[in-house]
C-alpha cells in the first residue's frame, strides 16, 4: 500500500529554528550523519521513473516543542518561525528546483506539547497539502458517532487531490489501526470520493437520505461504527437560529372557562404568552412513519418545540425532549438523544458525546436503526413555535367523544411531554410539566364521525392549528365553531401534532 504521509521526528537538533541545521547536516561525513529533512525529501520522491526522482514533494509541515513556540512568540512575535518556515522553503527550491515543475514550495511551522526539547516533527507526503494564502476551503469533512455531535476532521481545498482520514485525524475514531480511509477529490465540479485502504478493513456506505457516510468493520454491521460527512463549502452544517419576534413576557394566568369546561383549580393556571409579531419561516414537511391503530384514532404523528422566549415571566428556561435507543418518547429511560430548546430559542442536540446546534432541517440517527427529522414549521405557526419534531416511533389512541388537554384523562397517552422534570426554570426554581405552557387543561372536544373528527375550542386562550397531510397550514380555529378535521389532516395544540387516522 503506497505511504500517503511521510513522518519522520528529527531529533537532536540544538537550535530547533536552525534552517540549515534541519536541512542538513555539515561536512563531508555522509555515511556518519543522521538523516535530516533534505534527505528525507530526496529517498521519498513524488514520482520517479526507475530509480531516479522526477518530481519532488513541495508542501512540508514542521512541529517543534511547544515551550520554543511560546518562547518565540512572547520574544519575538513569531519573526522566528516566519523565518524558519521562509528559510527552508528557500533551500528547497534551490536544491530540487528541477524536480518541482510549477508546484510552488510552501512550509507550515507550528507546536507540539508532545516533543521533546531538540525535536522537529516532519511530515510530507501526498496527502499533506498547504494552502495557498488565497485559497478558499472546497469541502468541510467531519466525523460523528451518533449523528447529532459533528467534529471537524480536516477542510479540502480545490488544488488538494488527497486527504487522509484514521485515528490520527478523525475524532472518535473506533477502529485502532485496521484501516484508513482516503478521501479523492475530482475538483469542484465533481463529488469527492471516498476509499477504504486496506479496502478488505473497513466497510464504507454512503447513506443518502441522511446525507453522509456510514464506516463499520468488514462484516460488522452491529458494531463500532463512524459516521463521515463532507459537506461543500457555503453550505455550513450549522446554521444560527432564526430572528427572534419581539415579544412581551407571559404571565401565569387563570384561563377563561368555556361552558362545557369543568372549573379549573386556582393553583395550576395557564401560562399564556402575548402574541408577538410574526417571523417568516420556511415550511417543512415531516417523514415520520406510523404505527396502525384502532379505526377511528389520534396519533401523535410529531412534536411542536415552543418558543420559550414568549414564556419569559413563567421563568422558563429551556425545554428537553429525550429519546431512547430506539428513538421513543422516554423520560424515564437512559436517552440517546436529547432536544432541547433555550430561554433564546436556540435548538440543540445533545447525545453522550456533546452538544451540538441544530440546523433546519435536520435527521439524526445516533443509534443507526432510526432517523428522527427535525424541520421547520409553516410561517402561520412561526411565531409560537420553533420547530416540529416528526417521530419515528409515533403513539395511538382510539377516539369517539371527548376532551383533550392538561386536565382530562382522554387520551392521556398522547400527551408524552407531561413529565415535570422536562422543563427547567430559571434561579433554581421546581421544575414543570411542559404542558404547562401552551395547553389549557381543556383544550378541545372532540367526536368521531364518517366524515372526520369534529373539533371544538373549549378554552379561549388555547390556540389551535388545522395542518393538511403534508403539515402544511390550513387555519387557525379561532372561535367555539366546530371544525371538521379529516381523515390525514392534523390538529396542533399545545407541543402536539395530532393527526385524525380513519
Amino acid at each position: 500500500m503506497p505511504i500517503y504521509v511521510q513522518h519522520e521526528v528529527l531529533g537532536r537538533i540544538p537550535d530547533v529554528f536552525n534552517a540549515e541545521a534541519i536541512w542538513q547536516a555539515p561536512g563531508l561525513a555522509l555515511f556518519a550523519r543522521r538523516p535530516l529533512l533534505r534527505d528525507l525529501l530526496e529517498r521519498c520522491p513524488r514520482e520517479q521513473r526507475g530509480k531516479a526522482a522526477t518530481r519532488c514533494f513541495s508542501h512540508v509541515t514542521l512541529r517543534l516543542p511547544q515551550e520554543d513556540v511560546d518562547d518565540d512568540y512572547h520574544l519575538t512575535r513569531g519573526n522566528r518561525a516566519r523565518d524558519l518556515a521562509q528559510t527552508l522553503a528557500a533551500l528547497h527550491q534551490k536544491d530540487f528546483g528541477d524536480l518541482l515543475g510549477t508546484d510552488q514550495v510552501r512550509y507550515h511551522v507550528a507546536g507540539a506539547d508532545e516533543l521533546e526539547p531538540g525535536e522537529i516533527e516532519v511530515r510530507f507526503g501526498h496527502a499533506v497539502y498547504l494552502p495557498g494564502p488565497d485559497e478558499k476551503v472546497l469541502f468541510h469533512v467531519s466525523t460523528s458517532i451518533d449523528s447529532a455531535v459533528w467534529k471537524s476532521v480536516c477542510p479540502v481545498y480545490p488544488n488538494q487531490r488527497l486527504a487522509v482520514i484514521d485515528q490520527d485525524s478523525a475524532p472518535g475514531w473506533p477502529f485502532g489501526t485496521a484501516g484508513t480511509l482516503l478521501l479523492i477529490n475530482e475538483g469542484a465540479d465533481a463529488p469527492p470520493v471516498i476509499q477504504v485502504r486496506p479496502k478488505d478493513a473497513l466497510e464504507c456506505r454512503l447513506d443518502e437520505r441522511l446525507g453522509y457516510y456510514v464506516v463499520t468493520r468488514k462484516g460488522d454491521l452491529q458494531g463500532k461504527r463512524l459516521l463521515l460527512k463532507v459537506a461543500r463549502a457555503g453550505m455550513p452544517a450549522t446554521m444560527p437560529p432564526p430572528a427572534q419576534p419581539l415579544a412581551r413576557p407571559a404571565v401565569w394566568q387563570a384561563r377563561v372557562q368555556a361552558p362545557m369546561a369543568a372549573p379549573a383549580p386556582l393553583d395550576e393556571p395557564t401560562a399564556v404568552p402575548q402574541p408577538p409579531r410574526p417571523a417568516a419561516f420556511r415550511p417543512g414537511q415531516s417523514d415520520a412513519t406510523f404505527a396502525p391503530g384502532a379505526r377511528q384514532r389520534l396519533t401523535l404523528a410529531a412534536l411542536a418545540l415552543p418558543r420559550l422566549s414568549r414564556y419569559r415571566g413563567t421563568g422558563a428556561s429551556a425545554l428537553s425532549v429525550p429519546f431512547d435507543r430506539t428513538l421513543a418518547v422516554a423520560p424515564a429511560a437512559e436517552s440517546a438523544l436529547t432536544l432541547t430548546v433555550d430561554a433564546e430559542d436556540a435548538l440543540y442536540a445533545v447525545t453522550p458525546a456533546g452538544r451540538e446546534p441544530i440546523a433546519l432541517p435536520s435527521s439524526f440517527a445516533p443509534c443507526g436503526e432510526r432517523s428522527i427529522r427535525i424541520e421547520a414549521v409553516p410561517p402561520q405557526l412561526a411565531e409560537r413555535y420553533a420547530a416540529f419534531v416528526a417521530l419515528p416511533v409515533p403513539v395511538a389512541a382510539p377516539v369517539t367523544r371527548g376532551s383533550f388537554g392538561r386536565g382530562t384523562p382522554a387520551l392521556a397517552t398522547l400527551r408524552v411531554l407531561d413529565v415535570s422534570r422536562l422543563l427547567a426554570r430559571e434561579d433554581g426554581a421546581a421544575e414543570a410539566s411542559p404542558d404547562r405552557i401552551g395547553l389549557s387543561r381543556t383544550a378541545f372536544a372532540f367526536d368521531a364521525a364518517p366524515q372526520g373528527l369534529t373539533i371544538t375550542r373549549q378554552s379561549a386562550t388555547q390556540a389551535l392549528y388545522h395542518l393538511d397531510a403534508g403539515l402544511r397550514f390550513v387555519a387557525a380555529i379561532e372561535d367555539d365553531a366546530p371544525v371538521v378535521l379529516p381523515p390525514g389532516h392534523h390538529l396542533v395544540a399545545g407541543h402536539y401534532v395530532l393527526r385524525f387516522d380513519a
